[in-house]
């Protein structure tokens, strides 16, 4: 049996691996070598990738509770208002897509260990000193609106914001460089343990979502805002230690991670698009020299900042995986996740908080059921069929929300998808098909801040609002069986294309090409809210579900035509 398995070049760098049944073997002589029974697990705990599991599980339990309570303290702070956090949403994702390719394109200049201590440095001290402003503001919230007239209540809003922008630009960072590039290199580009090491990084995700917002949320509630922000100070400082620690091991006991770019280029496409690029600049800069250079400083670095993010883009759409990535990010404009979205329009339809959360943890189990489906799929038919299994699947379940919107129980306004309705026929049918909302007819889709417990990312409420009973469940069970069940296929297709694009985009390019999918994907994220925002009230809702099943099916066909394409080029090759 041939000892290369699966083992595939990637910016020039090729690496050889033992088959498993030769490790296999192998470890079965160490364990039998007496006085060292424990010497494979001492030599996994010691590893880069146990060290990246702790370092990333540490990562995203901070991001976790960060996330979750800065929305709370935003709220909190405007009166149980949503302003506030309207305007952080609006300024993170905005922040992302037009610095996206910008902060790929820094991953791609500098040497790994510095970026990710950079990132890791900057995102925890940001976080660190956002908690410090708020506990000040929580503490001392009357004295500080009485200074300037109530005008240093504004600045510590903004620098609150700022602060926490800046903390999520670091994390996106820290991701694409840990996430999208050590662990092609640590797995030394083998496809086999490259796709292990995304499902296990995509399993600490699934479980740290679920447990990291109910531990904070927990602490807030007991305790106060202030000790909650306390909580989360430490996290951040203690957690800035050990990964700190964990990672230049990694970089130590890893030598290719030192070696960037690689010194024998290999891939005659990267090479191809770099020379093509570099004849492009050199043409360019000497037709634009003379002009550049009587240009002030200023203005000479927004051009290279706008030259940068274009030729992030340029590189982005030139991609072979191109389509895949863009289907991958279409599947962001949905309502039909748990989200606060969501969530709100089940306890319109008389959901119970306790219900919810136990809907929350089966949609974490089957998220986990996607990532071992994704390993063993990719194993038996390849990456690129899985992605096509997987689309399948996750549509195939998403069916079943849109016969929710015709159900018996759907709030759904038919007329508003047949507009030729007669008005006493669009009458009949809205009074079949709602009940009673506490408050007047203009009452939003999420109610006040005061009946929520927040022990989650999404909103859970304490009983089901009197009077609010459906005819029939029939319409609501349908949406969440799936809501729930398509995220087997969706985390598997995510997985899909989160390896197709470590595995094609050569390493000169990694960064700010991943730097762009995280652009696109808050790009396709905004258009949801907007979605939200234009049709606001639970009988709209059966349109933001349609709406986002559009969307989903969008993604999906290019995701097909990038499958056919690669089949028949690899035909071709053949």
């Amino acid at each position: 049996m041939s000892q290369q398995t699966d083992a595939s070049p990637c910016g020039g760098v090729v690496v050889e691996f033992e088959c498993d049944d030769v490790k296999d073997s192998t470890a079965k002589h160490t364990r039998s070598i007496p006085g060292e029974p424990n010497c494979e697990s001492l030599i996994y705990l010691k590893g880069p990738k146990f060290l990246i599991y702790v370092s990333g599980a540490l990562s995203m339990w901070g991001d976790r509770m960060w996330h979750f309570a800065i929305s709370v303290f935003l709220i909190e702070l405007y009166g149980h208002n949503l302003l506030l956090t309207a305007v952080f949403g609006l300024v993170v994702a905005g922040s992302v897509l037009l610095l996206g390719a910008l902060i790929g394109d820094w991953v791609d200049r500098n040497p790994r260990n510095k970026v990710a201590h950079a990132s890791l440095f900057i995102q925890n001290i940001s976080v660190t000193i956002c908690s410090i402003v708020l506990m000040l503001v929580f503490s001392y919230k009357q004295r500080i609106e009485e200074i300037w007239d109530g005008w240093l209540t504004v600045v510590c809003y903004t620098v609150v914001i700022i602060l926490a922008d800046v903390a999520n630009l670091a994390s996106t960072a820290l991701t694409i460089t840990i996430q999208r590039d050590w662990i092609v290199v640590i797995t030394g580009y083998n496809r086999g343990h490259l796709a292990g090491m995304n499902a296990t990084m995509r399993r600490i995700d699934q479980v740290t979502n679920i447990l990291a917002p109910l531990a904070v949320g927990q602490v807030m509630t007991l305790a106060s805002n202030v000790v909650g922000c306390g909580f989360i100070l430490a996290w951040n400082l203690v957690s800035l230690i050990v990964e700190f620690f964990f990672l230049s091991r990694v970089y130590r006991i890893v030598p290719a991670l030192s070696v960037k770019p690689p010194t024998a280029e290999t891939d005659g496409a990267c090479q191809g698009r770099r020379t093509r690029r570099r004849l492009q600049g050199n043409r360019s800069s000497n037709v634009h020299l003379k002009e550049i250079t009587n240009l002030p400083l200023c203005f000479r670095r927004f051009r290279w900042l706008v030259s940068t993010c274009k030729d992030g883009w340029m590189a982005y759409y030139r991609q072979p995986v191109f389509l895949a990535g863009m289907g991958l990010a279409f599947l962001y404009t949905t309502v039909l996740g748990f989200d606060c979205i969501t969530t709100g329009y089940a306890y319109t339809q008389g959901i119970s908080g306790s219900l919810l959360s136990l809907l929350m943890g089966v949609s974490a189990i089957t998220g986990l059921m996607g990532t071992v489906m994704f390993t063993r799929l990719r194993k038996t038919y390849g990456l690129i069929n899985t992605g096509i299994i997987s689309s399948c699947l996750h549509l195939g379940c998403l069916l079943l929300c849109v016969c929710s919107v015709f159900a018996p129980g759907s709030p759904m306004d038919h007329s508003l998808l047949v507009p030729y309705f007669s008005s006493t026929s669009s009458v009949s049918q809205r009074q079949k098909h709602t009940y009673p909302l506490t408050g007047g007819s203009n009452q939003p889709l999420l109610p006040d801040r005061s009946s929520i417990h927040w022990t989650n990312n999404t909103v859970l409420f304490d009983n089901d609002p009197s009077g609010t009973t459906p005819e029939s469940y029939i319409s609501i069970i349908l949406l969440f069986l799936g809501v729930i069940t398509a995220r087997i296929g969706l985390w598997s297709f995510d997985l899909t294309v989160t390896q197709l694009l470590q595995e094609t985009i050569c390493e000169s390019e990694r960064g700010v090409v991943n730097g762009v999918q995280s652009s696109v994907n808050y790009l396709m994220d905004l258009l949801h809210f907007i979605m939200v925002i234009s049709a606001p009230q639970p009988e709209h809702f059966g349109i933001l579900v349609i709406i986002s099943v559009l969307f989903i099916t969008t993604g999906h066909s290019m995701y097909f035509l990038y499958a056919h394409k690669a089949k028949r080029k690899h035909r071709l090759d053949t």
